[in-house]
């Protein structure tokens, strides 16, 4: 029992409880420490129930003289009186006024509820108490019963509760202590208060305390009103009252017995469960505790590097000083050399010293010869002191302006000079994130991040909950628990291929980076559904009757672009009041003769009209031969129609195209006499046969997906970035069936390519499975 007092503690006056009560959070504190709390943040003192003093102020105690007595009612003001009167009809003494009385079907202006707000301690967040405070927490009954078997079993309890009806001097301990009287007796006293043959002898007796509880909880808004029903969805007690709340409406309410049994088989079954693999308990307790002790090793260690980094911090900042100090030095005395040097020479130009008393003595020879020979120089410097003295200028800076150091961004540098960090959570790029034959991932790092050394992706099937966090209760979050994080290590770039994938299926990925620190925060998880089947690569066949001069293949045959040909540009030039349209086919270069395939194309949202689709190898090749007649419905792929169809009109047609052009797509409505079934992901169109008139569009997303079941002779076009089906026709398996595209007008196709194609230069990285008991997702 002394291993429970830290579960019984109060997290407020951290003392054990005393009438704890059950905050909306699940939390139990003091009902004191609760109402002290409120009042210290500013909300109105909670009125709190009486807790009797003695037994002779309960009515179980009180004698029936005294119980019989009527209790004085409260003395009415004569306002009261007034207002609770109603309206009076008027008279000359009191008139009829609008300004009091209450007056049917009208209420009075009530500002908003005050909602309490409590700030608990373990949640570490304000808790909404609601309009009432305290008066809707319920006490918690099972805490202070578990409270008083401590306290006797660890002799808290050891000041004697003495017997509250023996008289005073010869007052003795009380033995028992009665639930109904809420009073303590000692034995004489008991047998006294409690005889035999009268209902008092059928009081519950309880050990002495000085804390009386009721005994069922009663519902706080209904009185002696039992609590026996229970919210799932609300999670609270109800009483039969409660529970024909219109707010308790489609809630699942059980009865308190039932609930009851239900929650503890669930935490009985828990706690066989922790108490079942106390082993790991150990294990995980050691780990813990060699962690405190590295703890403690490693900050020793981490605060020495810290020492010796500023170390060399100062070293350099010496060693730097001084360098700098030499280089100042050498400046001062080059420039005060100069300076002296021309303070020297301004002092020859005086009249009596040096230069002008060589020149006077200079004038004074009269040998001419000699006086050339030897003017020649003076004259020279004579010339050079004149032009100096006529533009003056000192030949050094003394002001030292360039030996100014600018330490404001080192000063910067210095005040965030901090440990290093690990890396933020990278930004996934959703629009270059996709899924294909393999599902490509691509990041960056936030602008303000500290840079990673490599990164960390991870990934998952959706709907496996790793840890056992299932719908399944304990059970299923065991089974559950096998399957973890799938895991790629050392991811160099900023994008990732991740192969071997199931098909038609979520997967949750998620990345974060690491760098000398350690790793990072995850980024947030993203969602991609992969192909329903598998891709299907293929490239635009060329062979086929293809007008060069319209349509226009790339040289790695995966993009086609619908130009005006120099035929259609004459066609224009000739016809004032209509417009020559041309139809131009492309298909691939493979031919689906079995199972199911998927691939995607996006085309752009400038193309006049484009369609996509499939078709019989045999019709499209009798497309090419025949010529095109665009108002005629007997060459329109997408009417079903061909020679004959006419008699057949519940055969499925040799082509099933999707109509796109100018920024949408066209989806066309019909019947159902063929349903789809894609689980939960409902198409958004559904088609067989010949398409109605009447349709709707939506916006033409980025890529579209064409999924053929050979087998069912079922086409199922896509969104292709979501994976939501948007259209479902039907069409003729008879023979070889291609993939097929259709221009009418200018416009540009795009085929995706391949991931694998795409990042084949790239370097592998490593895959690790986070739990060891996760087994290999199967290879489309």
């Amino acid at each position: 029992m002394k291993s429970l007092e830290h579960e019984l503690h109060c997290h407020v006056c951290k003392d054990i409880v005393k009438q704890p009560v059950v905050l909306p959070c699940q939390h139990s504190v003091c009902l004191m420490c609760a109402s002290e709390v409120l009042v210290a943040n500013g909300y109105p003192p909670p009125e709190l129930p009486p807790e009797p003093n003695s037994p002779a102020s309960t009515p179980n105690t009180r004698s029936p003289r005294q119980a019989r007595r009527p209790v004085p009612k409260a003395e009415q003001r004569p306002i009261d009186r007034v207002l609770r009167s109603g309206p009076h009809p008027p008279s000359p003494s009191m008139p009829r006024s609008p300004g009091y009385g209450t007056y049917p079907g009208r209420r009075r202006k009530e500002g908003p509820p005050l909602v309490m707000m409590f700030p608990c301690v373990p949640c570490g967040r304000d808790v909404e108490m609601g309009e009432k405070g305290l008066t809707d927490c319920l006490r918690n009954l099972t805490l202070e019963r578990i409270v008083e078997r401590y306290r006797h079993t660890v002799s808290l309890g050891s000041v004697a509760v003495m017997c509250q009806f023996c008289k005073p001097p010869q007052a003795l301990e009380a033995t028992k202590g009665c639930a109904d009287c809420r009073a303590n007796f000692c034995n004489e006293c008991f047998k006294l208060y409690h005889p035999w043959g009268t209902p008092r002898a059928q009081h519950e007796h309880i050990l002495p305390t000085l804390n009386f509880r009721p005994k069922v909880l009663t519902c706080p808004e209904h009185d002696q009103e039992k609590l026996q029903f229970y919210c799932r969805s609300c999670q609270r007690l109800l009483c039969p009252l409660c529970k024909l709340r219109r707010i308790h409406t489609g809630h699942k309410i059980l009865p308190v017995a039932q609930a009851y049994q239900a929650l503890k088989e669930k935490i009985t079954k828990e706690m066989n469960y922790i108490l079942s693999n106390q082993d790991t308990v150990l294990a995980q307790i050691t780990q813990l505790e060699s962690a405190i002790t590295q703890t403690e090793v490693n900050s020793v260690s981490a605060r020495e590097q810290l020492a010796q980094s500023i170390r060399d911090l100062t070293a350099a900042l010496a060693e730097r000083h001084a360098s700098l100090t030499q280089a100042l030095e050498v400046a001062r005395q080059k420039r005060g050399e100069a300076l002296a040097a021309q303070v020297a020479e301004r002092r020859g130009l005086m009249e009596h010293a040096g230069l002008m008393a060589f020149t006077q003595e200079l004038l004074k020879e009269t040998d001419q010869p000699c006086f050339v020979q030897a003017s020649r120089q003076t004259h020279n410097r004579l010339c050079k002191a004149i032009e100096n003295l006529q533009h003056f200028t000192l030949a050094a800076d003394p002001s030292f302006r360039h030996f100014q150091l600018d330490v404001s961004k080192e000063l910067k540098l210095l005040t965030e000079l901090n440990f290093i960090q690990a890396p933020f959570a990278p930004v996934i790029d959703t629009q270059r994130t996709l899924a294909y034959d393999q599902l490509f991932l691509c990041w960056r790092l936030p602008q303000d991040s500290a840079p990673a050394w490599h990164f960390s992706v991870e990934y998952r099937r959706r709907g496996v909950v790793p840890g056992g966090a299932s719908r399944g209760g304990l059970r299923g979050g065991l089974a559950a628990a096998r399957w973890g994080w799938q895991r790629l290590d050392e991811v160099s770039g900023t994008s990732a291929v991740i192969d071997r994938l199931e098909m038609d299926s979520v997967y949750v990925l998620r990345v974060r980076g690491c760098n000398k620190a350690g790793y990072g925060e995850y980024s947030e998880e993203v969602y991609l559904h992969t192909p329903p089947a598998p891709v299907l690569n293929f490239y635009l066949d060329s062979r086929w009757g293809l007008h060069a001069d319209r349509l226009v293949v790339s040289k790695e045959q995966r993009c086609a672009r619908s130009v005006p040909g120099l035929s259609l540009l004459q066609a224009a030039d000739h016809a004032l009041t209509s417009c020559h349209l041309t139809s131009d086919l492309l298909v691939g270069d493979v031919a689906i003769t079995q199972g199911r395939h998927y691939w995607a194309c996006s085309v752009e949202p400038g193309s006049y009209l484009v369609k996509v689709g499939v078709g019989l190898e045999s019709k499209l090749q009798e497309w090419f031969h025949l010529p095109q007649d665009m108002a005629s419905p007997r060459y329109d792929p997408d009417s079903g129609h061909d020679s004959g169809a006419e008699d057949a009109l519940d055969s499925a047609p040799p082509f099933c195209f999707l109509t796109m052009g100018m920024g949408k797509i066209y989806l066309p409505q019909h019947s159902n006499h063929h349903h789809s079934s894609h689980g939960n992901r409902d198409p958004i169109a559904n088609s067989n046969g010949p398409s109605s008139p009447t349709g709707v569009t939506y916006p033409l997303p980025p890529r579209l997906g064409v999924c053929l079941d050979f087998e069912k002779g079922r086409v199922t076009f896509y969104d292709a970035h979501s994976l939501r089906p948007l259209w479902e026709g039907h069409v003729d398996c008879s023979g070889p069936v291609c993939p097929a595209f259709c221009f009418i007008g200018g416009g540009a196709l795009q085929l995706q390519e391949l991931v694998a194609n795409r990042n084949a230069d790239q370097t592998p990285v490593r895959r690790v499975t986070i739990q060891p008991r996760v087994s290999n997702l199967n290879n489309n």
